[in-house]
């Protein structure tokens, strides 16, 4: 697939998945894909968790559905009828879960490119994500990321140390389909904005109105 097509495709999936199993040789090369991204002072920070345990799922998704109740009852009016109707994870219909964590300490206490950027570790752990969920939608994969959760419940869930941050919760698997329109704006919650409004030249400038 070409690179362009991959990321106009990847959509974040929640109902399309179909459980079926991935195939050992494609979950390596998406592995391999997030493992490839570039890191600062190429520290390397992140870490995958694959978590098959139907166990640890359920109560992962226990807790997800809590904290959608607890989002949930901020919301009034359209607001919230718009919310009820969106599915939040796919996490017990995908076929295997990838928690990326991130190790702030890996590469030393002199990161090189880190000294006035605290977060340019955290920031690395992301393009690991971006490789990751490009390399699937190649693949024929879905990706999920679910973020209805908190960080310390998430950490004891799964046994990893305080001095490691939990960045996502990735669903992963075959789907039926990915969506032409992202779920967001098919349920009316935001719509994209335009490029332009995105593009700045030389200096920061307020859109107009």
């Amino acid at each position: 697939m070409d690179i362009y097509d991959a990321i106009h495709r990847r959509r974040d999936v929640r109902g399309e998945f179909t459980g079926a199993p991935i195939p050992r040789d494609v979950l390596d090369r998406v592995l391999e894909a997030a493992h490839a991204a570039p890191s600062v002072g190429l520290s390397q920070p992140w870490d995958f968790v694959l978590v098959s345990d139907p166990g640890i799922r359920r109560a992962f998704h226990g807790h997800v559905q809590s904290e959608r109740a607890a989002f949930a009852a901020t919301l009034t009016g359209a607001a919230a009828e718009r919310f009820a109707r969106i599915k939040i994870d796919g996490i017990l219909e995908s076929s295997l879960s990838v928690v990326v964590t991130y190790d702030p300490e890996r590469g030393g206490p002199a990161v090189l490119g880190r000294h006035a950027i605290a977060n340019a570790g955290l920031y690395s752990v992301c393009l690991a994500i971006q490789n990751l969920w490009l390399a699937a939608t190649a693949e024929g994969l879905g990706v999920g990321w679910v973020s209805f959760y908190r960080e310390p419940h998430l950490r004891d869930l799964l046994g990893i140390p305080e001095t490691i941050r939990p960045v996502a919760w990735l669903c992963l698997g075959p789907v039926t389909h990915l969506e032409q329109v992202p779920d967001l704006e098919r349920h009316g919650w935001r719509r994209r904005r335009a490029l332009d409004a995105a593009v700045h030249h030389d200096r920061w400038k307020e859109p107009a109105g």
